[in-house]
């Protein structure tokens, strides 16, 4: 053995009796470390879409602003992606990425703060007991004032405590997670084997799918628990999940993803800067190429080899900018997934209050299907179609042309939905949107008037009439029936605006309900079908994008890419789902006079313009590939026209003799 051999044989056997000593120096180790951290990233930000409609409710907010609340941590983390290229190879990434996910941790605790903040929730003056529940019925010559300024004063100062707190948590969330998946990555890339680095990625990208599902099945736990559970006793919480009114315990799941993320950081913290490299093959290894990263990028560009300056970065990255935008194949399939992406981001933020309304069911019931039914669907569609790409090697025109039937079936299972639904229920209210509850809505003011019943009360009932009345106030009942063992209310009695024939003017507790549960089950299928012939175009896409551009320039593309979604979609998707969502709501609620959650919408409006949006921006991915098809068919068409040309083989030689000459001579010479 000559003494390299020995040198090489020692340092081998010195980095496996360091392997075999420390473990944080096993990229494997490092991978499911990062797994498990991406999973509760991601099980952290979905939390807020699954309790979405929940944290509307509790503190009245609009569907817009809950919207902007959604996409508010893309802000921070659009402004520092890029960046995080240029200090990537400079930086300490195990332990930037566990400081990241310490932020990450921190804005999770900030989140449920506002729970803390707000003290008990209140049901304005219509619990179901024995003992409150009087306050809510028909008492004639008694005022009750709907609010007062220094009530209005109150609710805007929390209200505005409450937002601000949310919102900052939001930007922490996003800055958080900055570091971690782009790190993560690229430290994998960097100390795995070449044979290994795609395998150990493709892990990540599955789990990534995973953490929405995740986190839809959390939430759909936690709102099966009463908001106030740390702060009543079990007796005393006489509401049910089933109940208008009820709230449950959105807070509880922030606690549980940011401790979850608090114990995954922890290990990152003893991975090294470097490590060594993972152990491979003596074949492999000398044909093992370290692919170009970022630097290399703008070190091509700039013409030196000299290490790249943050001004001389910020001075390039224009220039490479425009050239990959340039690229015609590049930019429409990133427009079409940034339609996609849009799409996305209306069904994660607002399908499960969705659901709620349109088919009367819980909160945490509705979030228990998308989890269950619809992310699965999703991942079987990715999973489907990189199967697909491996099985069949797609050309890049192939790839383009399972784009396009993906889209077109998508397209053609959702166009359904638009009719698969219920109408709002017949309810009564002394005021509603005229312009939109046309057959909906019933004027009580002179039926229940001299009630003196509260302004922003919200304890509906069924009457026997078949109508939803928002209180027993509003319906004129003045008697009640109670249940003193179960210390429920059972009945309402001789309420004076329901006049069914028979029925002596009596309503029960909680809500009519829409009526149409049997619809329910085909529009979850079609649903699921829809979302997994959609995600089928996701690989391929991506495999597009790669294919598409100069490899020196592949890591640069990607993070475009995904900055360019941000901006996009990520950030005005859920604000354009949210404002739509409260262009159908037909009652607004009230808190000391002024104006909060929406207590019914138009179903029927809702249905047409939330499945219409989504199907709009299905129609624009539609759109964009089949000009990518179309592109790609045209150079298919021109290279084989090219092949065909004689002349143009001739001109191909002339220029294979001009590389080869030059190298032959120096050949010759030496």
């Amino acid at each position: 053995m000559t003494a390299a051999s020995q040198k090489i044989y020692g340092e081998n056997q010195t980095k496996k009796t360091k392997f075999c000593r420390n473990p944080f120096n096993n990229i494997k180790v490092f991978v499911v470390c990062h797994g498990l951290l991406q999973l509760s990233q991601l099980l952290l930000s979905g939390y807020l879409k699954s309790s979405i409609s929940t944290i509307e409710k509790r503190f009245g907010l609009s569907s817009q602003t809950s919207g902007i609340l959604a996409s508010f941590n893309e802000i921070g983390n659009t402004v520092l992606i890029v960046f995080v290229s240029y200090f990537g190879s400079r930086v300490h990434r195990p332990r930037f990425i566990g400081f990241g996910a310490l932020v990450v941790c921190a804005a999770g605790f900030i989140m449920c703060l506002p729970h803390f903040i707000m003290g008990q929730y209140e049901y304005d003056k219509s619990v179901a007991s024995v003992y409150s529940n009087m306050t809510d019925i028909c008492q004639p010559h008694q005022n009750q004032s709907p609010g007062t300024d220094q009530c209005l004063t109150k609710n805007q100062r929390e209200n505005k405590d409450v937002l601000s707190i949310l919102f900052m948590g939001q930007i922490l969330l996003g800055i958080g997670g900055v570091p971690i998946q782009p790190f993560g990555i690229s430290y994998i890339d960097d100390f795995a084997s070449k044979r290994n680095s795609p395998l150990y990625i493709g892990i990540l990208f599955a789990v990534t799918v995973m953490g929405p599902g995740v986190a839809f099945i959390l939430g759909s736990a936690m709102l099966r628990y009463y908001v106030d559970i740390d702060k009543l006793p079990a007796s005393e919480i006489v509401l049910t999940p089933s109940d208008p009114r009820w709230i449950g315990a959105w807070w509880l799941g922030f606690i549980v993803a940011a401790s979850v993320v608090a114990l995954t950081s922890i290990p990152y913290f003893f991975f090294p800067r470097e490590m060594p490299k993972e152990q491979i093959t003596e074949e492999s290894e000398e044909s093992e190429e370290s692919a170009p990263g970022l630097m290399d990028v703008f070190q091509n560009n700039s013409d030196t080899s000299d290490p790249v300056s943050l001004a001389k970065f910020i001075r390039v990255f224009p220039k490479v900018l425009l050239r990959t935008l340039k690229n015609p194949i590049y930019i429409l399939v990133v427009l079409a997934q940034a339609n996609l992406s849009a799409m996305i981001c209306g069904l994660a933020t607002f399908m499960a209050k969705f659901l709620e309304r349109q088919f009367s069911i819980t909160a945490s019931f509705a979030n228990l299907m998308i989890g269950s039914v619809n992310i699965p669907g999703a991942m079987a569609g990715i999973v489907l179609g990189g199967f697909i790409m491996k099985r069949f090697q797609l050309s890049p025109r192939q790839c383009g042309a399972m784009c396009l039937m993906g889209m077109s079936c998508c397209v053609l299972l959702g166009l359904p939905l638009l009719f698969l639904g219920c109408s709002t229920q017949q309810f009564a209210s002394p005021q509603a949107d005229t312009r939109l509850s046309v057959g909906l809505w019933h004027n009580v003011s002179e039926c229940s008037a001299g009630c003196g019943c509260s302004g922003s009360a919200f304890n509906p009932i069924c009457g026997a009439d078949g109508v939803e009345y928002i209180s027993p106030c509003y319906a004129g009942c003045q008697g009640v029936t109670f249940n003193y063992t179960e210390n429920k209310v059972l009945n309402y009695t001789r309420c004076r605006c329901i006049t069914s024939p028979g029925s002596g003017g009596s309503a029960s507790p909680g809500s009519c309900g829409s009526g149409c549960s049997h619809l329910f089950l085909p529009f979850m299928v079609l649903s699921c079908l829809a979302g997994a012939l959609a995600s089928t175009s996701q690989t391929p896409s991506f495999m597009l994008i790669l294919r598409s551009v100069n490899p020196a320039e592949k890591s640069l593309a990607i993070g475009i890419q995904f900055m360019l979604l941000r901006i996009l979609a990520w950030l005005p998707g859920p604000v354009m789902f949210g404002s739509m969502i409260d262009s159908t709501c037909v009652l607004w609620g009230k808190k000391c006079g002024a104006k909060a959650a929406c207590q019914y919408y138009n179903n029927n409006l809702l249905r047409q313009r939330y499945i219409g949006l989504q199907i709009l921006f299905e129609i624009g991915a539609l759109i964009f590939f089949i000009a990518v098809y179309c592109v790609l068919r045209h150079k298919d068409k021109v290279k084989a026209e090219d092949e065909n040309n004689p002349e143009m083989e001739k001109l191909n030689e002339n220029q294979e003799n001009l590389k080869v000459v030059p190298c032959r001579e120096r050949e010759a010479a030496a």
